[in-house]
């Protein structure tokens, strides 16, 4: 589990194919791994990956085929400039919010502009996402905790602040830039709780009251 709080933003410093998988090798810059172990769970753009060996300067982690179909991960090359974060461990702020790593799918930047001091970003999702953005909600760009703005359809805005900006990838995004987006986590089970029985495939009276309160097509 994560916070979408990037504690440094390292670089690609190999990229290995593997049949249908590839490994990558990531430099970590800042981000310390004095007390890590190989096994736990680091994100890298947003993606959980499991580093498989550690090093001084960084970790090396297999992305599978089912990852690299999943996210912009198969666009990582030499020299990448990637966002990172460790794994929340007990007793840890969540200075963002709980963000899984388990990206849903990748979104495109359609438009930027200069807000001020800020960046602001209007984004378009899967049209099967849509339904999970919600004004003043949370989303996770690239492994970043972000508010969203404004939701028109199946895009929505975000502003970027000068810290985000610096700290983080994201300034690098313009039109046409693919992203990693992971929904609220909580709008999911929410969802499906709400289908109840509907969600398993049987009619019964929460389905029916479900359906009354039209929450059927949620």
């Amino acid at each position: 589990m994560f916070t979408g709080i990037v504690q440094a933003i390292g670089f690609i410093d190999a990229v290995e194919a593997r049949a249908e998988d590839m490994q990558v090798h990531v430099a970590t810059n800042e981000l310390d791994l004095d007390d890590a172990a190989t096994g736990e769970s680091i994100a890298v753009n947003g993606v959980c990956l499991t580093a498989v060996a550690l090093r001084e300067d960084g970790f090396s982690a297999d992305v599978s085929h089912e990852t690299l179909a999943r996210t912009t991960l198969k666009h990582l090359r030499k020299g990448s400039r990637v966002n990172l974060e460790r794994a929340l461990a007990v007793g840890d702020k969540i200075g963002g919010h709980l963000v899984s790593g388990h990206v849903d799918g990748v979104a495109v930047v359609r438009a930027r502009r200069d807000a001020v001091r800020s960046v602001e970003l209007r984004v378009a999702v899967p049209h099967a996402l849509a339904k999970y953005i919600a004004e003043k909600g949370s989303v996770c760009l690239d492994g970043v905790s972000l508010t969203v703005n404004r939701v028109d359809g199946a895009e929505f805005d975000v502003n970027l602040v000068p810290h985000t900006r610096h700290a983080t990838t994201l300034n690098d995004l313009m039109p046409g830039s693919e992203v990693n987006l992971e929904v609220d986590l909580l709008a999911r089970y929410l969802e499906r709780l709400l289908l109840g029985a509907e969600a398993a495939g049987t009619d019964d009276v929460a389905a029916e009251f479900l359906a009354r309160a039209g929450l059927k097509n949620i």
